[in-house]
């Protein structure tokens, strides 16, 4: 995506706040926890959302049009030094001003924000947000799309897809979960194996008979899988 329609304003006012917040030895202890190559500017959870949720809010830094709020996401994305640049794309991309946009039409921005970002934080945020509402919101399209996303050659993408049906309720779709779990059971890596035990358990607190007989007759799960799934339900009788 081209840089056209960029909000540069807001782009500077978010990397001039993180700044002014700076924290360097927290910094240096977060990016050791999270194994990023990517450095960060040490700011807290808390404070992230703090510091950011005014310039997100304020009429002046208002998103003129779609075009402009995915090309501003984009730039944040492409243009960042710090981690926390990062959650800032994805802050504005969650913003409720422009909840309307969360459609099919940005599917394939987080796409490539999630090939791109490669790491549980930016990968969960997304798929357990941005992808989940737009699944729910629009089944018919989306649940195509989550079937070729875990068919994906990006493991983090295949890990999006897994998580899309995390927190939906009863909005719920069994054969959906399914299909996007069966390609990757036998995926050796810890992030396909811990997603998929995350979306089981997630659904366990819902519909545990469900998720008993998911794992009982799907006997190649992985052991971490199948723990993460049972974690709260006790062992299969």
């Amino acid at each position: 995506m081209v840089e056209q329609g960029v909000h540069h304003e807001l782009v500077g006012a978010v990397r001039a706040v993180l700044e002014q917040h700076a924290d360097p030895e927290r910094a240096a202890g977060q990016q050791r926890y999270m194994k990023s190559s990517m450095p960060y500017y040490g700011l807290t959870t808390p404070q992230h959302r703090q510091v950011l949720g005014p310039l997100l809010s304020d009429p002046g830094h208002r998103m003129a049009s779609r075009a402009q709020w995915e090309a501003t996401i984009e730039a944040l994305w492409r243009g960042a030094t710090h981690r926390e640049e990062w959650y800032a794309a994805i802050a504005l991309a969650r913003h409720r001003t422009y909840r309307g946009w969360v459609d099919s039409d940005a599917m394939p921005l987080w796409h490539s924000l999630i090939r791109r970002g490669a790491w549980w934080d930016v990968v969960d945020d997304i798929a357990t947000h941005l992808v989940r509402d737009t699944v729910v919101s629009t089944p018919d399209i989306e649940a195509l799309r989550m079937r070729e996303w875990a068919a994906d050659g990006s493991l983090w993408v295949r890990r999006a897809a897994i998580l899309s049906q995390i927190g939906v309720g009863d909005r719920f779709d069994p054969e959906l979960l399914t299909d996007v779990i069966e390609p990757n059971i036998d995926h050796p890596d810890f992030f396909s194996r811990k997603a998929i035990g995350w979306a089981l358990r997630d659904r366990a607190r819902h519909d545990p008979d469900w998720v008993r007989a998911f794992v009982a007759t799907h006997p190649s799960l992985s052991g971490l899988s199948r723990r993460e799934a049972l974690k709260h339900l006790g062992p299969l009788s």
